[in-house]
């Protein structure tokens, strides 16, 4: 492996590194570049490289860091591949965000807090998600901002369930405001509770992956997890708990206000939302949007905001995403 200047192209100034795969499998080289490169295109498109590869030995050019960074993400999908790993675009697309890449190429800390339960261990994928994690273990009180696919509900849920086993808190709730995104919940059958279960599916869900379907039934009927709407946090103070706030864009200003009161002795409080999904009537200011206002600067609350970057589903959702951001951008033309 070397490191040095490229002697043709248009930028002379561009380091170049060389480095040789080994074991030379030509079956794991074609997996590993995908049919017609494109898996290397992926990497270049991501990190802003240049990779060519004659056989086994390859070529990353671009700035230092990107290519010190795309030489040893080929090196560990090589020895995955050889280790019986199968590569596809969508295996690629979160390798680039579970390997520290993107952390390596900002000059960041590659060092990831995983989250450890019974039933699994959980890691961050990429700088923002790792920063998240970190930041709910320190904080009694946390916003995660940003897109759908950004691993922040997950995230949050994760860490509750580690919490939990670990018995730092005693009781797990979710909770959600009574929005209808388009729908009306007075069609739905069933008392309050029951009419916004089906929109807290996405923490059941993490839940479940976590915990096992039958002990989340257990811990609910036992009161160990309590599913609530925002409603019924009036008049509360919660002690020893860890407490989600999910689709927190939303709430009212005088709801998250509410809200974030709640929070007593030994709890945790982690608030989800995204600022493009706001299903609120057009002259309601959003909680979410104005609580960034008033409490960013207050002293032991934390804010991670996500970006398309951060997009850990598939390819597709984080250029979905990026087209949405662009567009908004401009000034929503139409």
């Amino acid at each position: 492996m070397s490191l040095g200047k490229v002697d043709s192209g248009r930028d002379l100034t561009q380091p170049t590194l060389l480095t040789r795969l080994e074991p030379d499998n030509s079956q794991h080289l074609a997996e590993l570049c995908g049919p017609y490169d494109q898996h290397l295109r992926q990497i270049e498109t991501r990190l802003g490289v240049t990779i060519s590869n004659r056989g086994n030995e390859f070529k990353f050019t671009g700035e230092e860091q990107s290519v010190i960074a795309a030489k040893a993400l080929i090196t560990k999908l090589y020895q995955e591949l050889a280790d019986g790993s199968a590569m596809t675009s969508e295996a690629l697309h979160l390798a680039l965000q579970d390997s520290g890449v993107v952390a390596l190429t900002q000059g960041a800390d590659a060092g990831f807090q995983m989250i450890k339960t019974r039933k699994k261990s959980v890691k961050p994928r990429g700088y923002n998600q790792n920063r998240y994690v970190q930041a709910i273990r320190e904080h009694d009180i946390n916003f995660g901002i940003g897109p759908a696919g950004t691993g922040k509900t997950f995230l949050a849920v994760a860490c509750a369930v580690e919490a939990f086993e670990q018995e730092k808190i005693s009781r797990i709730l979710l909770v959600r405001p009574a929005v209808e995104a388009g729908e009306k919940l007075g069609f739905l059958p069933g008392d309050l509770a029951q009419k916004i279960d089906p929109y807290l599916r996405p923490l059941y869900d993490a839940l479940y992956e976590l915990f096992g379907f039958e002990r989340v039934e257990k811990l609910i009927e036992r009161g160990f997890i309590e599913v609530a709407p925002l409603a019924y946090m009036r008049g509360r103070t919660l002690n020893d708990a860890f407490i989600i706030l999910d689709e927190s864009q939303n709430t009212t200003a005088e709801q998250m206000k509410m809200f974030l009161t709640r929070i007593g002795f030994g709890s945790t409080v982690v608030v989800t939302g995204d600022m493009t999904q706001i299903d609120l009537p057009s002259k309601t200011q959003s909680g979410l949007r104005h609580a960034i206002r008033v409490l960013g600067a207050v002293e032991g609350i934390s804010f991670t905001h996500f970006g398309a970057k951060d997009v850990v589903r598939h390819p597709l959702v984080q250029r979905i995403v990026e087209a949405y951001e662009i567009h908004e951008g401009n000034g929503r033309e139409s």
